[in-house]
């Protein structure tokens, strides 16, 4: 299946590399475009038999598949200059949270759906979300599924939880590597340690941790109970840990949910003015 990416930034790049990396899709299949030409260039230079081309009307005409990976506000103006181009037989995914399938559905006559990674596919792991719009078909749920199964674990989520799945899964790397600099940073303060050397047993840490949880030898709760001996070291960490921390992370949600519900608003007034006319 020919694959067509429409902006690559972040996320359109890191799904390029995690497909050809993983041999999900072979470099000659994509075709890509960015609003600024230099990034898709500079991709072909790593994968020269990619195909670029200058405008997302060229996408859509080489493509079965195609992602959109632009900002919430710039998806609407862009899939009403695609629809003349998107028939039934294709099926556009965008990777956005505030956009809905319904109102993907509302402005073109194709296939949606939406998937949102996460920058641990790059490592060919992490958790992808993924909801349907009722006009995609079983060939192309089934297709979608196996692609990422190839780079993340997929996982079919409703949309009154996509914020926060969004938070756990996509933002989450982002505030735990926050929150690990804010570990490092706190034992070179507080110690003769090397930023450099603390770095380096954080992240040796973080690894080991994941592997323990991913073979499934220790759970959260457990993980604390084996390490957190009745009046040890530890045990002082986590008392300080429980009286700082507080609603920390309940405020972190409000925050994201907040954010959210402005991008929705914004998004929903171009949407809106669709369905008025």
């Amino acid at each position: 299946m020919n694959i067509g990416i429409i902006g690559t930034g972040n996320m359109g790049n890191i799904l390029i590399e995690a497909f050809i990396e993983s041999d999900a899709v072979p470099p000659s299949n994509f075709t890509i475009t960015n609003r600024t030409i230099q990034k898709a260039e500079t991709i072909k230079i790593n994968y020269p038999t990619i195909n670029v081309v200058s405008t997302g009307e060229e996408v859509v005409t080489s493509s079965d598949l195609i992602f959109i990976c632009v900002k919430p506000l710039e998806i609407y103006p862009l899939l009403q200059r695609l629809s003349s181009c998107l028939s039934i037989n294709k099926c556009i995914v965008s990777i956005t949270s505030p956009v809905s399938v319904e109102q993907l559905e509302s402005v073109v006559d194709c296939q949606v759906a939406r998937v949102i990674p996460s920058i641990t596919n790059r490592a060919l792991s992490g958790v992808s979300l993924f909801t349907f719009g009722n006009s995609c078909t079983l060939q192309y749920r089934e297709y979608l599924e196996d692609l990422f199964k190839q780079i993340s674990t997929p996982v079919q989520i409703d949309n009154e939880i996509t914020r926060v799945a969004s938070d756990i899964v996509s933002c989450g790397p982002a505030f735990f590597s926050y929150l690990l600099q804010k570990f490092i940073n706190g034992a070179v303060n507080e110690t003769k340690i090397s930023e450099e050397q603390a770095t380096v047993l954080a992240s040796e840490m973080i690894i080991g941790m994941g592997k323990l949880l991913e073979k499934e030898i220790f759970t959260l709760p457990t993980l604390q109970q084996k390490v957190c001996v009745k009046g040890g070291v530890t045990g002082e960490g986590i008392k300080a840990l429980e009286e700082n921390i507080g609603d920390l992370f309940e405020k972190m949600y409000q925050n994201t949910h907040s954010k959210y519900d402005e991008d929705i608003y914004e998004v929903n007034k171009q949407f809106n003015e669709t369905s008025s006319r």
